[in-house]
């Protein structure tokens, strides 16, 4: 079980509630499971936002491009993926953030001359320039699993077998909508300045009962952000938060759904914690809550 992963191994690539208990997004493991083949449904999609960026999914059967690729694995192993598959880490699969799911493209180490024709049934990467999210056994075969990154070429071939009427191609680009920008482009967004009130509540997941006031910590803390059922989610929470704190992503188990807890940290310091548990809940993470971490120290009910 990976607990933390570097940014070139999940893609930084889309991000999920709990101690389990905690507010989130779950969805049902789809039929085949981890290990079995698994036919999701076509999608294409609305043009979306991740991290001030505009993605515009179309159906181009000309699409060629080159770029850099990355990889994910153990994090999103077993959760649905954008379509309604099931990522296993072990099948030839990709993450793209437009191409019509499912396809198949081919892609080419630039840097070996290796090619293999991979499936594509899920959405990232969405970290910079990314074109190309493989899973970690098509890494392996296309020889980048242990550098992480590589320069590839990008063929789409067309579309795979599942549910559902097939997309109509792309013929011309629609007109973008007034609000929208006509290119991907970073939001300019000032950076908040955020101030935590005194006597701020710290919910702690492992404590039943009422509310207490702010908890005085014994230990280093974790911001939990949520424990995300979809592979997408997971993403967009790592897009969104990179750079705050160290990130933490563990794969985990509501009842009988798999989902991916996401969290930030250790902080040492709870004043540090609780700056950081603000400036998530500024990003839209507003269920996010302190924890702390598994046996090293912990938190008192006594207010400070």
């Amino acid at each position: 079980m990976a607990s933390v992963r570097t940014c070139w191994r999940v893609g930084l690539s889309m991000a999920f509630l709990g101690l389990l208990a905690a507010c989130g997004t779950t969805a049902t493991r789809p039929s085949g499971g981890v290990g079995q083949a698994s036919v999701g449904h076509y999608k294409v999609g609305s043009p979306y936002k991740v991290n001030g960026r505009w993605y515009r999914p179309e159906y181009d059967p000309g699409y060629v491009r080159v770029g850099t690729a990355s990889w994910y694995g153990a994090d999103f192993h077993g959760l649905p993926t954008a379509n309604g598959e099931v990522f296993d880490k072990e099948q030839l699969t990709a993450a793209h953030p437009t191409l019509p799911l499912p396809s198949i493209v081919r892609v080419t180490n630039l840097d070996n001359g290796r090619t293999l024709d991979v499936r594509v049934n899920d959405r990232g990467p969405f970290v910079g320039n990314r074109l190309i999210d493989l899973s970690e056994a098509a890494a392996r075969k296309l020889g980048y699993e242990s550098s992480g990154l590589a320069p590839v070429r990008v063929e789409f071939v067309g579309l795979a077998d599942a549910d559902g009427p097939q997309p109509v191609p792309t013929v011309a680009r629609a007109a973008p909508p007034p609000a929208m920008p006509s290119v991907p482009m970073p939001a300019q967004v000032a950076e908040p300045k955020l101030e935590v009130p005194a006597g701020r509540e710290v919910q702690v997941a492992a404590l039943p009962g009422p509310q207490f006031p702010r908890a005085c910590a014994t230990g280093p803390l974790l911001v939990q952000i949520g424990a995300f059922g979809e592979t997408d989610q997971v993403r967009i929470a790592m897009a969104t938060l990179q750079g705050l704190a160290p990130l933490q992503v563990e794969p985990a188990f509501a009842g009988s759904h798999a989902v991916a807890r996401v969290r930030l940290g250790p902080v040492a310091d709870p004043a540090a914690a609780d700056r950081l548990l603000a400036k998530a809940v500024a990003l839209g993470y507003t269920d996010a809550f302190l924890v702390p971490v598994p046996g090293r120290g912990g938190v008192t009910l006594a207010s400070c």
